[in-house]
């Protein structure tokens, strides 16, 4: 963060933090002093000089050695596996990520947090590996790999679903933006991310063992039961369709909560954007992600899925959507409370008082810009809401209300939420 409170080194604080965000891809914070703007001053009055950032660069001996020792340790292998994790998008390393996967064979799981990186068209592509809650066959391929290089890993209590993933540290290769760590050692530093991937594509023998024994053991997963006539909405039912919405010009948003886990399950077509933010677990993050998503992403229709305790914490974001004339789709989840919560600790705290959530939107829009709102309890208002968003409202704030019981979550949240809570209330560590 830069603190400006002199204009003498203004210029310089406001460069600092500007050229901070580009090198490190992480958002900066610039408090100006408010009697300070008004005022000239010479290090302002010139035009901008163009902004040189001096690219970051490997040590070419660090990143040959840890090349070579990592080719040594996978070519040995018999069926190894690759898992990319969040930090590849701040070491620009995706792209590389996906040539290393053409090259070598192996199959490509992602983590939980990393969905959207890796295109999900990928002939060799297994899913999330988050656990005891990963797409069905990939914790068992990825937990019984005798190597796995894991490109930008963030090791969790969440992502590692409290602390229980069956993964051995002298089997992994630990790829980090600027650093790279083979089993027990040795450790490379000063070796980008994107620069190691790129260079140990060339390196690594053809081996899909790994993925032969996936398509072995591979059956597809079934369908939802079918629902009757007027009974009430399942979110399997809901998800089911929402499949059918996604296409390469969408983008999906989940909230902290079930919606992680039921997102995480959605297959996205090439092209389909996805975020989530599971590093802090911040509910009501969703709201003020899908104004922002929206407005920089001019190409895409946001999908957000949000629960109806997360909405209350940041539902006023929705009013500058509607300013800003976006037609972003919002499904809100209402099953009466903060479902996740009672998954791990369960408490009085976890009921919430019900809103008139499209009332609530309604009252936003006061008339001013284009919003349509709808409440669904069973599939057919589904199917006529998400239809109106898709046809008539196609430009317009979408709002869909969807209720559901409160005991209605995927089985991965169940658990999840088990491991978790077992997780949190372990005794402390002796002092």
């Amino acid at each position: 963060q830069a603190v400006v409170n002199n204009l003498e080194d203004a210029h310089e604080q406001i460069d600092t933090a500007i050229s901070t965000a580009l090198k490190e891809s992480k958002p900066v914070y610039i408090s100006i002093s408010c009697n300070l703007p008004s005022i000239p001053h010479p290090t302002f009055s010139r035009h901008p000089v163009p902004f040189f950032l001096s690219p970051r660069l490997s040590n070419q001996m660090n990143l040959e050695a840890a090349v070579e020792t990592a080719a040594a340790f996978l070519n040995k292998s018999v069926k190894p596996v690759l898992v990319g994790g969040p930090k590849m998008r701040v070491a620009k390393a995706c792209e590389a990520f996906v040539e290393l996967a053409d090259a070598c064979g192996y199959p490509v799981a992602v983590m939980p947090s990393a969905k959207g990186l890796v295109p999900e068209h990928h002939s060799r592509f297994i899913g999330t590996y988050w656990g005891a809650v990963s797409t069905p066959f990939c914790a068992e391929i990825v937990e019984s790999a005798d190597a796995y290089l894991f490109a930008g890993p963030i090791f969790n209590d969440y992502s590692s679903v409290g602390y229980s993933l069956l993964l051995k540290k002298e089997k992994a290769i630990i790829v980090q933006p600027d650093r790279v760590v083979i089993g027990n050692g040795p450790a490379f530093g000063c070796v980008l991310m994107k620069d190691f991937l790129h260079a140990l594509a060339t390196r690594l023998k053809k081996n899909t063992a790994a993925y032969d024994n996936y398509s072995r053991i591979f059956v597809p997963q079934g369908e939802p039961l079918s629902s009757e006539p007027g009974e009430p909405l399942r979110v399997n039912i809901l998800f089911k369709h929402i499949q059918k919405m996604l296409s390469g010009s969408s983008a999906v948003i989940a909230e902290t909560g079930d919606s992680w886990f039921n997102c995480q399950k959605l297959k996205l077509p090439e092209g389909c954007g996805y975020e989530f933010q599971m590093q802090y677990g911040s509910i009501g993050w969703s709201v003020g992600a899908t104004l922002g998503y929206a407005q920089a992403a001019k190409d895409k229709r946001v999908i957000s899925f949000i629960g109806d305790g997360s909405f209350q914490v940041t539902a006023q974001e929705v009013s500058t959507m509607l300013r800003w004339e976006q037609n972003n789709i919002i499904f809100l989840i209402n099953n009466g409370g903060y479902t996740i919560e009672v998954e791990i600790h369960d408490g009085p705290y976890n009921i919430i008082k019900n809103w008139n959530y499209t009332g609530v939107v309604e009252a936003f829009h006061n008339g001013e810009g284009k919003c349509y709102t709808a409440k669904v309890r069973t599939e057919e208002e589904l199917k006529k809401a998400i239809e109106a968003s898709l046809g008539p409202n196609k430009d317009s704030l979408c709002f869909i209300e969807v209720i559901v019981h409160k005991d209605d979550t995927s089985k991965e949240l169940l658990e999840w939420g088990s491991r978790v809570s077992a997780a949190n209330s372990r005794p402390p560590n002796p002092q």
